[in-house]
């Protein structure tokens, strides 16, 4: 019993101290304090000898002191007051650097029990740092098209402080553009952030200047600033402006090469090359283009050719301005050639003689000329003329020609001529009113001799002597401009009142008196079927006549002499009468067909209203004079006076009844106008001339009929044989007349035997035989990416030679989604093509975009003409660089050399050129990393450029920053970890220790106290101190790195009286590195290791489309520890995959680590997935470790390929591709274009055709699905043509679709439907306005016609009321007997017959009234000389003559009339005058 109570006893005594050690060992913790930095020596930090429980006094007697090595200088142990004060100054930024909480650790040893306790002291952080920037002025640019919302980054600031006093805020001077955000980071840091607030100008302000400035939270807050100058980009968003919208410059024709002669300018507030204007010509004609050269740079307008004002005078151009990103304007140079007199006059003789007989009379043609002047205006008048002394004269013909006539009988000189003249000059003095009596006298035996008296008056013109000529209107010039509407109404008055004076006319002829045989004017004097005979000369007649010319547009007249005429026979007895009565008689009496004669030429070549105007003035300057005489001789009966009055009558209507047949003779004169299409052959026939110019085609060869134009003769040529005017060769309109609307040549055909001169106009009329053309073969036009949605881009003109309808009319542009095509005019009417953006365009989804423009005409058929248009798109900086990991993890042993590259970060932009040019750089580093690692700005390669020290700095976080040529950045992080090297042995410290032990110490008792050190961390660090298995002691670890030596068992002194312990530590490094000391230790084993995967990381790949619950992979995971410490379980880390759980997508087996898929997956929905795999041992506590699972989804072809065009129409139909008939071998029709959505081989496609309505005839391009013509197409190819195209991909097994093509084998199906469409809105639109023409035409023509048939009956009633008392006055001169015209002064004076020939030129600007000298006949005239003709302009009708015509003809021709004709007085022009109204 007393033993079981010793045992007893001692088994408690030993339960009893393992649980007073073990809370003795509890209650050795760590003494923790805190001092502020900064402090002076000796300052108080803590009460230590009361944190150990023991007096101060006892500190140096139980030996308590510090054991800590390295910063033990830093603090020290007061053994008198028992205190822990400082030993110096402590900076806690040099301590901790940027660590937030600051500990320094040490140990006390309390010698006399060998217990250590571990001591922190907290250095408490003060604010004795401001906030501070390494930069000393930072430059961001930004682009002036960065949208609002776009951030910059922005310089951190440093604070070496922490907590409260360390960095806390950021501010930004106010500003309108700019505000200031930030943005956190992994490690909980913020970095400040620029961000556009509003849109940008530059040229507006081209920087903005800002103030960053950096706050602490300290008390006083401490603060850094950094200026910020923020440099605004310039864009292309100006578009260059001209100085002048059009040019308008004034050169001489004879202008030097290379003469300036004018600068374009044209301004852009843009900056660098978007503000660099370059200059050009667009849709410049050949001809302005051989001329003139712009200087691209400069913009001045060169002449490099020679100008030609005969040629053309005068260019319009049109200039660009395009700056250097691609935007235009455009302005109008108008050059106008001055003309310069540089061509002198050129006379051609088209026809003369040599000799002529000296008795021809005067008027005899010698010759007959042209003259030409190549210049205009003034410097193209030519006036021809001959020496004055010469008996010749130049008279005036058609156009340019001119007949050299005789002016006298050639071999009459002197007295014999009868010509009055001048013999002196005009005085002042001088009586303007002059009577002359001039006396003839014959050479007969005995000779007789008449006289004559001539009243001359001196004048400057007419309106002296003919008063009532000066009364006429002038035209009034008060509207200068006439609108449409009058136009249209004008035009209708025109065609009633042509047809109201036709349908007046007719009236009257009906009324007419009977018709007499004889000339063209009845008269007693000049008949063919009266007597003739010797005139009798007892009464001294004297025929005599002139010749005179009065223009019929001029005011006054002015008389000048010019040669005499034939004149009308008379006879004998027809002179024994009442000569002055019947003369006066037949003046005033016209014969019916003399009616139709001249009311058939006016109806032909005057128009009604100078009918109207010439008839009613001439008729009441006639009626009133008339009137007047006759009422006068019967109130005072019949007395000599009364004959020179009626001889004054007499006269003056002569004169009056000449000019106005005269003018409708003048009027009379027009050309012969012929049509002939172009591109006719030889031969083709133009029109009859013989029949226009009322001769029969044998006529043609005996008078000399021919062509005598000079230039363009060639083209034309007289078939003698049928009559016919024919082309002589192929003529080309646009060769001959350019661009001109109306194409007329113009000719002159001469007729030898009269030397006559007939103008000849051919219109040219155009056929559609050129198809629009560019002068493109391609157009290539640059768009910016950003442009905005309306922007106008120049397209290339068409050019088509055609005019009218057959020329160009309209563009079309090929159906796209992005552009659309508008029609800009121009001053000339023209138009321009401009491509107009109708959407947002992106480069990154399409970079260039295939347009085709076409250009078609409107003949029949449409031609066109086409030109591909080719649409790049310029890359603007829309995208942010984005690196391929938002962190960039990776470790690096600290023994890596100097050099080696740790990893390679990579940031993609997809945008083109600079801007998709990545930069890379660190972002605000810190100074430790600044000195190890360096980055490539160029690829990303990170390297190491200094030494690493596991034991210095572990661990780096850097933030990377990849910045592209725009300015546009993204950062991300990376974490470069040193993995430690081991490269430090441990270390083994006794710190104290005991050389004997009793045999009876319990297990357990200390033996020795020791420190182990390594400097390696991780499995380096970790170090294994042990001793050799046999001996019965063990080390135990108490605190930190101490370790007791203690006994394992009860030692037995008698069995072992010492032992010689080996204390060996060795670290886990690879190899491992271990040191030794001899003492008395022992090691037990611990739970110290965690479960290890074999490999850093998995791959697996699992096919899509794959079972659910199939086995994907297996990972496995081992522990070194043994027994429970090594048991391992598997798991996932918690997920999301696209906002599903990862556990509803993959699990694993907790035993096994095998894992299954609970989902099939899909490729094209998701390509990968990353897990994290957990393996966790079973120890107290577990350890456990993690490894990174990718798994990756392989794509199966189980998507079929997708045709994207042609699309099927909705309503079942198959699309309809157009191919010309004109399409050659290898002619583009259409292109299939199809996607597939798999990838790889899967998605590789390929076409082929399956089925063709006409085989051999298309072909299908097995790679990029063009279908093209393998032939030309052939008239006997079917209209329609079905092709069935199918798209294959290369998967296993291969998947495929089909599309059915119709190709319609016409050349203008999609014109004709899409004018349809077209002109159905056209005709609406014009209907409407057509609608209102009319009704203001209807209403015109009305109101005109109303206010005509009144004034018709008004003056139908006048006209009756005048006849009467015009039919009772002519009666009053009939019995008039001979003895009241007797001569001056007793001298019985014989009457005197005087012709006169009217010639009136309606284009004159001064015309002259010209008196013949006198020709005397001294033989009787014969009757054929009332016979004999001359040729006047007639109706087309060659049977039709005097006074027949065909009112259906608008043609003109000849008839011959009698001299006579033109011999009578004015009872002829009244009662003509009278019968018209």
């Amino acid at each position: 019993m007393a033993n079981r109570l010793q045992r007893l006893d001692r088994s408690g005594l030993v339960l009893l101290c393992i649980f007073l050690g073990t809370l003795r060992g509890f209650r050795a913790g760590q003494i923790r304090y805190s001092v502020p930095e900064e402090t002076e020596k000796g300052y108080f930090v803590g009460n230590i000898s009361k944190d150990l429980g023991l007096e101060p006094r006892e500190l140096a007697k139980r030996g308590v002191r510090i054991v800590s090595r390295g910063k033990t200088q830093l603090f020290a142990v007061n053994l008198r007051s028992g205190s822990l004060i400082t030993a110096g100054r402590i900076d806690r930024e040099e301590l901790c650097e940027t660590v937030s909480s600051c500990f320094l650790n040490m140990e006390l040893l309390v010698e006399d029990t060998l217990k250590i306790y571990g001591v922190e002291v907290e250095i408490i952080d003060i604010n004795d740092n401001a906030p501070s920037f390494q930069e000393d002025e930072v430059e961001i640019k930004v682009s002036e098209h960065a949208i609002p919302g776009a951030r910059f980054a922005l310089p951190n600031a440093r604070d070496p402080d922490v907590g409260v006093n360390s960095l806390q805020s950021y501010q930004l001077s106010p500003n309108s553009y700019f505000s200031l955000q930030l943005r956190g980071r992994m490690d909980g840091a913020k970095n400040p952030e620029l961000v556009l607030e509003g849109s940008l100008d530059r040229e507006k302000e081209a920087a903005h200047l800002l103030l960053l400035t950096a706050l602490d939270g300290g008390d006083p807050i401490r603060k850094g600033s950094v200026p910020i100058r923020v440099v605004v980009l310039d864009v292309n968003d100006h578009i260059p402006v001209f100085t002048q919208s059009v040019y308008r410059v004034s050169v001489p024709e004879n202008i030097s090469s290379g003469t300036r002669v004018l600068v374009v300018n044209a301004t852009d507030p843009d900056e660098g090359i978007n503000g660099e204007v370059m200059y050009s010509f667009r849709n410049m004609e050949s001809k302005a283009s051989e001329i003139f050269q712009l200087d691209s740079q400069t913009g001045e307008v060169l002449v490099r050719g020679s100008l030609d004002f005969e040629k053309y005078g005068f260019y319009e151009m049109e200039i660009q301005g395009q700056d250097g990103g691609g935007l235009f304007t455009t302005a109008m140079m108008l050059i106008t050639v001055v003309d310069v007199n540089d061509n002198a006059p050129e006379i051609t003789i088209t026809s003369s003689i040599n000799s002529i007989l000296e008795n021809s009379p005067p008027g005899t043609v010698i010759a007959l000329l042209n003259v030409q002047d190549q210049d205009s205006g003034e410097n193209g008048q030519v006036s021809c003329f001959i020496p004055n002394h010469l008996p010749f004269k130049l008279e005036k013909t058609y156009g340019n020609y001119y007949k050299l006539i005789t002016s006298r009988v050639l071999d009459l000189l002197g007295l014999r001529t009868g010509e009055v003249r001048m013999a002196r000059a005009l005085g002042d003095k001088d009586s303007v009113r002059q009577r002359l009596l001039v006396a003839v006298r014959d050479g007969g035996q005995p000779p007789l001799s008449a006289t004559a008296m001539l009243h001359l008056v001196f004048a400057d013109s007419l309106q002296e002597v003919l008063p009532d000529f000066s009364d006429r209107p002038t035209p009034s010039d008060s509207q200068a401009e006439m609108q449409f509407y009058l136009v249209v109404a004008l035009a209708l008055i025109s065609v009633l009142f042509l047809l109201a004076v036709i349908l007046a006319i007719a009236l009257r002829l009906r009324q007419s008196f009977s018709p007499t045989a004889g000339g063209c004017f009845e008269s007693v004097l000049c008949s063919k079927s009266g007597p003739v005979g010797p005139p009798s000369y007892s009464e001294g007649t004297l025929p005599y006549a002139y010749n005179f010319c009065v223009p019929g547009d001029q005011m006054n007249p002015e008389f000048n002499f010019v040669t005499s005429v034939d004149h009308c026979p008379a006879t004998q007895d027809n002179f024994n009468k009442d000569s002055s009565s019947m003369l006066l008689a037949s003046i005033l009496t016209p014969s019916l067909e003399a009616n139709k004669i001249l009311k058939q030429q006016v109806l032909l070549i005057i128009t009604p209203f100078v009918g109207v105007l010439v008839g009613l003035g001439l008729h009441r300057y006639i009626n009133r004079f008339t009137t007047n005489q006759l009422e006068k001789s019967r109130n005072i009966g019949l007395e000599p006076a009364m004959a020179n009055r009626l001889q004054r009558l007499d006269r003056s209507g002569l004169v009056l009844l000449c000019i106005f047949l005269g003018t409708l003779r003048g009027f009379r004169a027009g050309q012969i106008r012929y049509s002939v299409p172009e591109e006719t052959e030889k031969g083709y026939f133009v029109g009859n001339i013989s029949k226009d110019l009322g001769l029969e085609p044998r006529e043609l060869a005996k008078r000399g009929v021919r062509i005598v134009s000079r230039g363009k003769t060639q083209l034309f040529a007289v078939n003698l044989r049928s009559g016919s005017l024919i082309t002589a060769g192929r003529i080309d309109r646009e060769e001959l007349c350019e661009t001109v609307s109306s194409c007329f040549l113009n000719m002159e055909l001469l007729v030898e035997d009269t030397l006559k001169i007939y103008g000849v106009e051919v219109e040219i009329i155009d056929i559609n035989d050129n198809a629009p053309s560019f002068q493109e073969d391609e157009v290539e036009i640059k768009v910016s990416e950003h442009a905005i949605p309306g922007a106008r881009f120049a397209l290339p003109n068409a050019r088509d030679p055609d005019v009218g309808v057959n020329s160009l009319q309209s563009y079309q542009l090929s159906p796209n989604s992005y552009f659309s095509l508008q029609l800009r005019g121009r001053m000339d009417g023209a138009k321009n093509p401009e491509l107009v953006l109708e959407g947002s365009l992106d480069r990154e989804k399409e970079a260039a975009h295939l347009l085709l423009l076409t250009a078609l005409d409107g003949g029949d058929p449409i031609r066109k003409g086409s030109v591909p248009i080719r649409v790049v798109v310029l890359d603007v900086n829309d995208h942010i660089p984005v690196f391929t990991q938002s962190v960039y993890r990776v470790s690096v042993p600290e023994n890596i050399s100097s050099g080696t590259r740790v990893l390679v970060v990579n940031a993609t932009d997809p945008d083109e050129g600079i801007n998709g040019e990545v930069m890379y750089s660190f972002r605000n580093m810190e100074s430790k990393a600044s000195e190890i690692f360096q980055l490539d700005s160029q690829t990303g390669e990170v390297l190491v450029r200094g030494s690493l020290d596991f034991e210095k700095y572990g661990f780096y976080e850097m933030e990377i920053q990849g910045q592209d040529g725009g300015g546009l950045f993204t950062t991300a992080m990376m974490l470069i970890t040193v993995v430690d090297v081991n490269d430090n042995a441990p270390e083994i410290t006794i710190t104290s220790s005991i050389n004997s032990i009793l045999e009876n110490s319990p297990p357990g008792t200390v033996i020795a106290l020791l420190n182990v050190q390594d400097q390696d961390s991780g499995e380096n660090g970790q170090v294994s101190c042990f001793i050799p298995n046999h001996l019965p002691f063990k080390l135990e670890k108490t605190y930190g790195n101490y370790y007791k030596l203690i006994t394992s068992r009860v030692l037995d002194r008698e069995l072992v009286q010492s032992y010689n312990i080996t204390l060996t530590a060795t670290d886990q490094g690879s190899p491992p590195l271990s040191s030794e000391t001899h003492i008395w230790l022992n090691v037990a084993d611990d739970n110290d290791n965690p479960p290890v995967f074999p490999h850093s990381s998995y791959f697996a790949y699992i096919p899509e489309n794959n079972p659910r619950g199939a086995s994907i992979f297996s990972v496995t995971a081992l522990d070194p520890d043994s027994k429970q410490n090594a048991l391992v379980t598997y798991s996932l880390t918690d997920d999301t995959v696209q906002g599903v759980p990862l556990s509803s997508y993959v699990s694993i087996n907790s035993n096994t680590g095998v894992l299954y898929a609970l989902q099939s997956f899909d490729y094209e929905q998701f390509r990968d997935l990353q897990l994290r795999v957990i393996a966790r041992d079973s120890g107290d506590p577990p350890l456990s470790s993690n490894v990174s699972l990718s798994l990756f989804v392989l794509d199966q072809n189980d998507n079929a390929p997708e045709i994207l065009y042609p699309a099927l129409p909705t309503d079942g139909s198959t699309g309809v591709e157009l191919a010309p008939r004109s399409a050659e071998p290898g002619y583009l029709v259409t292109k299939v274009v199809a996607v597939d959505k798999d990838s790889g081989q899967n998605a590789w496609l390929s076409y082929r055709l399956l089925k063709a309505s006409e085989p051999g005839l298309f072909a299908v391009g097995e790679h990029t699905g063009e279908v093209r013509t393998v032939r030309a197409l052939l008239d006997r190819d079917a209209l329609k043509q079905s092709l069935v195209v199918a798209v294959q991909d290369h998967g296993q097994p291969p998947l495929s679709a089909t599309v059915t093509l119709t190709v319609a084998v016409a050349d203008s199906i999609p014109e004709v439907l899409a004018d349809l469409v077209s002109l159905e809105s056209l005709a609406n639109s014009e209907t409407s306005d057509l609608t209102l023409y009319l009704v203001v035409a209807v209403a015109a023509v009305s109101c005109i016609f109303l206010v005509f048939v009144v004034v018709l009956l008004a003056l139908r009633l006048w006209r009756w009321h005048k006849s009467r008392l015009l039919q009772a006055s002519e009666g009053g001169l009939a019995g008039m007997p001979t003895s009241h015209f007797v001569g001056v002064d007793g001298v019985q004076a014989f009457l005197q017959t005087y012709s006169h020939e009217v010639s009136l030129i309606a284009d004159s600007q001064k015309s002259h009234l010209i008196f013949p000298q006198p020709n005397y006949g001294d033989t009787l005239i014969s009757q054929e000389s009332c016979e004999k003709s001359e040729p006047l302009l007639i109706a087309e009708d060659s049977a039709i003559i005097l006074g027949k015509c065909d009112p259906t003809s608008n043609q003109v021709r000849f008839i011959s009339l009698p001299p006579n004709c033109w011999c009578l007085g004015t009872s002829l022009l009244r009662r003509y005058l009278l019968s018209l109204l």
